[in-house]
């Protein structure tokens, strides 16, 4: 009987509640129907990601206890387009005992304090995480061989002050050139610079401004970063190459990044290494962080009109000014140079 039977009243009532006409899409598949709620995991542990290698995450359990241990990890299925990377915190459940063969699961990342990006190049909006919860970064560049690049330190520069994280300098093979002419660009900062020559490396005054932070370590290929994590985290065994006689460039070698330990009498640390670049895209980032990276020009910046691009044709602008009267000194048409190239890549 369906409901628009002519029958008296009662039958009609009946019949409003007959399924028996109404037709279903059976499930192909044969599973139960998917769902938007997923659990909360309240029993998940917090571990740091030491590594990444071809999606498996090596994650640390227990961090400083006599029960910390290294656990291999995969992502959950909603966690597939969020990008985990070293240094993340995040919750682990499943199988956690750290023993071969076993497998965890990445639930969930925690928030994090800080991200280090970079993009392709200046055009390209698609930034790359590099790493995250750093609070330290130590930009490694040689004094020769390769020859120091100005331009790319500037850019780890405005990459760290745009992600908050404090900046530090580390020249290498000085032994083979004065480094004096090339830190003269980055005098008007407030930059701790360490020095490194062959027959010495200055490990302990290095660990010292390591211990109790999380340290990125950046720097182009060749320059001797990876000799130097080597020297202080012994048994890091990062791989080292050589530079080109005929490019003058350097070969990568460090093909991941990975976090390690680095310890001394007053406690430990984390550096997390990097593989070397050849350039670093700031697409990402907003022109007004630019300016940060320079702060002895972002103090005189203040006394320049509103809107103020600081660019050679800007009107009234009080670092040209600064610069032109000579109260910058010798480096300040270069910190000046450097600032107004990186906002031209930008201006749009």
């Amino acid at each position: 009987m369906s409901w628009w039977s002519d029958d008296d009243d009662e039958d009609d009532e009946y019949d409003l509640y007959d399924e028996s006409t109404i037709r279903s899409r059976p499930n192909p598949k044969g599973n139960r129907p998917r769902t938007k709620t997923r659990p909360e995991h309240a029993d998940a542990e917090i571990a740091r990601v030491l590594g990444v290698d071809r999606g498996r995450y090596t994650v640390l359990l227990d961090e400083d206890t006599a029960d910390e241990r290294q656990v291999t990890a995969a992502r959950a299925s909603e966690l597939r387009r969020k990008p985990i990377v070293t240094g993340d915190r995040v919750a682990v459940v499943g199988d956690t005992t750290g023993e071969e063969g076993t497998l965890a699961r990445i639930v969930r990342i925690e928030p994090r304090s800080t991200l280090l990006r970079r993009s392709a190049d200046d055009t390209d909006d698609v930034e790359r995480v590099i790493v995250a919860n750093a609070d330290q970064m130590l930009i490694v560049v040689a004094a020769a061989n390769p020859e120091p690049r100005t331009r790319l330190v500037d850019r780890y520069l405005v990459a760290a002050y745009d992600a908050g994280i404090e900046p530090m300098l580390c020249v290498t093979k000085i032994d083979l050139a004065d480094p004096a002419p090339f830190l003269e660009n980055f005098a008007g900062l407030d930059l701790p610079v360490f020095t490194s020559r062959e027959d010495h490396i200055p490990v302990e005054e290095i660990k010292a401004a390591l211990v109790g932070h999380d340290t990125v370590v950046v720097g182009h290929s060749g320059v001797g970063k990876s000799t130097l994590v080597n020297a202080i985290v012994p048994g890091a065994k990062r791989a080292t190459g050589h530079v080109n006689v005929v490019t003058g460039r350097g070969r990568h070698t460090s093909s991941s990044t990975v976090s390690l330990r680095v310890e001394n009498a007053e406690g430990h640390g984390w550096v997390i290494d990097t593989p070397g670049v050849r350039s670093f895209g700031l697409g990402h980032v907003d022109t007004a962080s630019i300016l940060k990276a320079f702060t002895d020009l972002a103090a005189i910046a203040e006394d320049c009109p509103r809107g103020c691009t600081h660019l050679p044709d800007a009107p009234d602008c009080a670092i040209i000014e600064a610069v032109e009267e000579g109260r910058l000194g010798e480096t300040g048409r270069a910190r000046l140079d450097s600032l107004q190239r990186l906002l031209a890549t930008f201006a749009r």
